[in-house]
């Protein structure tokens, strides 16, 4: 599955467009960040064009963009560019098994507004999404 059918967030709550190629982490992050925070997942892709297709056709704004590096077909340093000008407002978080200083770096150079590493910063990641205030 590529991508699910969009939802739209309630108000408040942080609405959030996911970009991971692994179903099994695809499936166990929505479920934490769900439990944890204030979050809808309203769109979900395996591959940058599928993200794509979703950034262009769906054109549901998001409040935050999670996107993986490594895709089953593209990259997410090819898709951060074009998902920040897709999406200006949204916060663009890499979630990556790769985040290296030297990672981290290019990462924002591409617009991103944090990295994170899969394996050790998971609990950082739900605390900057807690951070994060959503309108009612």
């Amino acid at each position: 599955m590529s991508e699910t059918t969009p939802t739209h967030a309630t108000p408040g709550t942080l609405s959030c467009f996911l970009v991971e190629d692994s179903p099994l982490i695809r499936e166990n992050l929505v479920a934490t960040l769900q439990e944890m925070v204030d979050l809808q997942v309203v769109g979900q892709a395996e591959d940058e064009a599928g993200a794509l297709r979703w950034l262009l056709d769906e054109a549901v704004p998001c409040d935050v963009i999670i996107i993986d590096i490594f895709l089953k077909r593209g990259t997410g340093l090819s898709l951060l560019p074009k998902a920040r000008k897709l999406q200006p407002e949204a916060k663009i978080i890499i979630l990556s098994n790769y985040a290296t200083v030297d990672m981290r770096t290019r990462c924002h150079e591409l617009g991103a507004d944090r990295t994170f590493d899969k394996s050790s910063e998971l609990d950082d990641l739900i605390t900057y999404l807690l951070d994060l205030h959503v309108p009612g």
